[in-house]
């Protein structure tokens, strides 16, 4: 009995913390909160009707994808993406990713191919899903496959150092990346994977270099007007 009773409190506070980290991330990406906006948690607990426990608890998970920052003594605000910063992470990220792409098809074997088309397919089946869950999803899938290779090569600095470039920039990818756009992320990933089967070296670095360029260039850096109130946010 105390067992029971212990699952269904854990599976009751999981259910409001997914529903609080659900909202919020929806009223950012859809930007209805404007970066910088302070999330005060006793506002935000008097919103969902919940302990400030189980706020602290979704503000944290949030953190943890880098859609809010964390300051000591002074609380929780909506991350503030710079794009100069996002733009330098875009050249950098290029310079590495045509090398590592040179290493992976010389080194490439079916087991890869593999595993980057099941990543391929992931990606596609969350681009299906438009609700906050499913955006954030494909974000974070459209970024881990250039994670992926570099684990597949073995890589685990390289992979580190992707992992860390992409997590910098990806609020602004999930903010201002359409979903078309995301769609032609996909298709582009697909070809590169095809390039990659085929050890075609010169193609798959072309492809990934055209690949990068185009994921900066679609995105949309003019949103509607944000909102600083929270309660109108979760309207």
């Amino acid at each position: 009995m105390v067992t029971e009773i212990t699952t269904q409190t854990v599976e009751t506070t999981t259910s409001a913390t997914h529903l609080i980290v659900s909202a919020l991330t929806q009223a950012i990406v859809s930007h209805r909160l404007k970066p910088g906006t302070k999330l005060a948690e006793q506002k935000i607990a008097n919103q969902f009707g919940v302990s400030r426990t189980l706020v602290r608890q979704a503000l944290f998970q949030l953190s943890h994808h880098r859609l809010i920052r964390m300051e000591p003594a002074r609380g929780a605000f909506v991350a503030s993406p710079s794009v100069t910063e996002a733009r330098q992470v875009f050249a950098v990220r290029r310079m590495l990713e045509a090398e590592m792409t040179r290493a992976f098809v010389r080194q490439v074997s079916a087991k890869q191919i593999k595993a980057l088309q099941t990543h391929v397919k992931a990606e596609k089946a969350a681009l299906g899903r438009d609700d906050s869950t499913g955006r954030t999803e494909r974000t974070e899938l459209l970024g881990d496959f250039h994670v992926r290779m570099a684990e597949l090569m073995g890589n685990q600095v390289l992979a580190e150092l992707l992992n860390e470039l992409i997590s910098r920039c990806s609020l602004i990818t999930l903010m201002y990346q359409s979903a078309s756009a995301a769609e032609h992320s996909n298709d582009e990933h697909d070809q590169i994977v095809q390039a990659l089967a085929g050890k075609d070296e010169s193609l798959a670095v072309r492809l990934m270099d055209e690949h990068l360029l185009h994921v900066e260039a679609n995105l949309d850096f003019a949103p509607a007007r944000p909102a600083d109130d929270l309660a109108s946010a979760f309207v």
